[in-house]
């Protein structure tokens, strides 16, 4: 028997996966509302929530109609799907030691955080709900529901914490949905400083460091090169700015100084982009440029110095 449970276990793994992918793709399902509830839900003794984003943000060009939802962007295949991926390879792994958790098996519910906070603060809502109301109530009244659904004989496990969502203002906005009832949160990828701070953010943990140490480590570099006038740039949100003011007051102390300063939303246009590469050549005799910034944000700048054919004017430091 445990054998067949377990085939049964991968048998459900392995469509929950297919399912979402599926559903990923059909343009229908990149719209976000109350109606459309998609996610990956395998279930287990204990639920872990994941939060990834598996499409872009919005574009800032296209604001949401709130009679149509929202609308993510293009599929993020390694950032997005990769995650999810890892996230079933890992739990297999969990499952299949006794060592590790005897009697005992870790379910999972992921949804789709699009990189954005009010998808974030919808998908976290239903991860909530899946995991304080009864299946059944919300059928009856939801027939169009495509979340997480159980077989009739089988009870859900408790949500025991959640995973994510990846932006530290993003993740600052889930965590003070989640404190409220008391389940705990651990970022992968969040940085800021602010959620250091325990008196507000006491369910938060996370697995890399701080904000404050990467500034650290960039003023380490930035003086071991003997450079002491650079720009800054930062992505406009939680993480950029946190990141750029902890450099802000390392570099003082060093005294390097900050020739000039710019911020930028990753899902800007191009043209703002393009402002911010014009307000940095405005002093040429800053070439090294700190930036603080997403990956989304990185590549709008090296494509705006490219269109501005200015490949080879800066020389960009960061995370």
């Amino acid at each position: 028997h445990g054998a067949q449970d377990r085939m049964l276990i991968n048998i459900r793994r392995a469509v929950a996966f297919v399912v979402m992918v599926i559903q990923l793709y059909e343009p229908a399902a990149q719209n976000i509302n109350q109606d459309k509830r998609i996610s990956a839900f395998v279930n287990g003794d204990f639920i872990i929530g994941a939060l990834f984003p598996l499409h872009h943000q919005p574009s800032s060009k296209k604001r949401p109609v709130a009679s149509l939802g929202i609308k993510c962007g293009e599929i993020r295949e390694l950032y997005g799907i990769q995650r999810v991926e890892v996230t079933f390879q890992t739990l297999d792994k969990i499952n299949k030691d006794p060592n590790l958790l005897p009697n005992l098996t870790l379910g999972v519910e992921i949804r789709d955080e699009c990189w954005y906070a009010p998808v974030a603060l919808q998908q976290s809502i239903e991860l909530i709900r899946d995991a304080i109301t009864p299946v059944s109530s919300y059928l009856d009244s939801c027939p169009n529901h495509t979340g997480a659904q159980l077989p009739a004989n089988e009870e859900r496990g408790p949500l025991i914490g959640v995973v994510g969502p990846g932006s530290s203002s993003v993740a600052l906005q889930v965590q003070n949905l989640l404190q409220l009832f008391h389940i705990p949160q651990v970022g992968y990828s969040t940085t800021s400083r602010d959620l250091s701070d325990k008196s507000r953010f006491n369910y938060f943990l996370r697995v890399v460091p701080s904000d404050y140490y990467q500034a650290q480590v960039i003023l380490d570099i930035v003086r071991d090169y003997g450079w002491t006038y650079v720009s800054v740039v930062n992505t406009d949100e939680n993480y950029g700015q946190s990141g750029i003011q902890a450099f802000r007051e390392l570099a003082e102390e060093a005294d390097v100084c900050i020739a000039r300063e710019d911020s930028v939303l990753s899902n800007a246009a191009d043209e703002v982009f393009d402002k911010v590469i014009l307000n940095l050549k405005q002093d040429p005799n800053a070439v090294v440029v700190v930036c603080f910034c997403e990956g989304l944000t990185v590549r709008g700048l090296l494509k705006a110095t490219r269109r501005l054919n200015m490949t080879n004017h800066f020389l960009f430091i960061g995370r």
